[in-house]
């Protein structure tokens, strides 16, 4: 899942997007309304944090402009008025949800994580292939019932090979959508990771390379 965190108060943003990287999500980060709008025209999002008090363009500008171009990014609004007219009018704009500041950062990741789910095509909350179990919200993976430790970009890896239901996902899209925007797109760091995970996964292999196109699950 790929989000883009977007807040004036840097040391926040920053320990948000630091946090949701822990969590397996690729984080983009913006600290103002021109910033935000320029990641939204070059990346796709699933989901959009955004500070509703923001300078050059406000919260309030950025949300309606997402929710008339890009309606399939799903907006979580921050602010710190919790006035049910501001939160009515945060959801009025095109905002998906709200949440308050001060925040949980737990309650924060659930919310993200349900809005990342209604972002894209419904899929089952586990997801298998084969004897390849990999549960999304437990953070598991199992083979042929045996449990398989993964580190975090393994798993955002596989998920979404999983999610790609036998169809191949070029590796420009998994760099995209496991990594973010800084990452070298010459980097070898895809092709490791892809090593280190069928190693794990163990015999047969059940990860493909397909030649100049890119890898799906057999």
């Amino acid at each position: 899942m790929r989000v883009l965190v977007v807040e004036d108060e840097q040391l926040l943003a920053d320990a948000v997007a630091e946090g949701l990287r822990r969590e397996s999500f690729a984080v983009d980060v913006a600290y103002d309304g021109d910033g935000a709008l320029e990641r939204l025209g070059v990346n796709e999002y699933d989901v959009l944090i955004l500070d509703r008090d923001l300078p050059t363009v406000d919260g309030d500008e950025v949300c309606r402009q997402v929710s008339a171009r890009l309606p399939e990014t799903r907006i979580l609004m921050l602010t710190a008025a919790s006035a049910v007219l501001d939160r009515v009018g945060g959801l009025a704009l095109g905002a998906d949800d709200y949440l308050g500041k001060p925040f949980a950062f737990a309650e924060l990741v659930a919310r993200v994580r349900a809005l990342g789910r209604r972002a894209r095509a419904a899929a089952p909350p586990v997801l298998e292939r084969g004897d390849l179990r990999l549960d999304p919200n437990r953070r598991e993976v199992f083979r042929g019932g045996h449990y398989v430790a993964l580190t975090r970009k393994e798993f955002a890896v596989l998920e979404e090979l999983l999610r790609a239901d036998g169809a191949v996902v070029s590796a420009e899209q998994l760099l995209e959508r496991v990594w973010d925007e800084h990452i070298d797109p010459f980097t070898n760091v895809l092709r490791v990771t892809i090593m280190t995970l069928r190693r794990k996964l163990g015999d047969p292999p059940v990860v493909e390379t397909v030649a100049g196109v890119g890898y799906q699950i057999r």
